[in-house]
């Protein structure tokens, strides 16, 4: 027992510097940060307008689906940086392996493209 908790040990002390750390800069930055707030700095920024509306409504359906679809081909290439730090490992079959994930997904790329799923109006 005593060996498991002299392994987990540095892990435990990363954590606490980490969190010292964190605490230090945010603590720094309260501390020698301007914070002298004025009514054209604290207005709404993000759209170049106030709003005119509740901004307790619902989102386009297009938003969450463009969204689902950029998730599907980032996980793609996240699958594609190990694939390739290893292919001189696993040779033509890990080669012709990922070549059938990747024509999958082609097509189903195609396939929305086709619908019309990516086009914003």
């Amino acid at each position: 027992m005593h060996s498991v908790i002299a392994d987990y040990l540095p892990v435990l002390i990363f954590g606490c510097i980490a969190v010292v750390i964190a605490g230090a800069m945010l603590g720094s930055s309260l501390l020698f940060g301007h914070q002298k707030p004025y009514a054209e700095k604290t207005s709404a920024y993000e759209c170049g307008f106030e709003a005119f509306d509740n901004a307790r409504h619902r989102f386009d359906v297009r938003f969450y689906l463009v969204a689902i679809l950029f998730i599907i081909f980032d996980l793609e290439v996240a699958f594609l940086f190990p694939w390739a730090v290893s292919l001189s490992r696993i040779g033509w079959f890990g080669f012709a392996s990922m070549m059938g994930f990747l024509g999958i997904l082609v097509v189903g790329f195609i396939y929305e493209w086709s619908k019309g799923a990516l086009d914003w109006d």
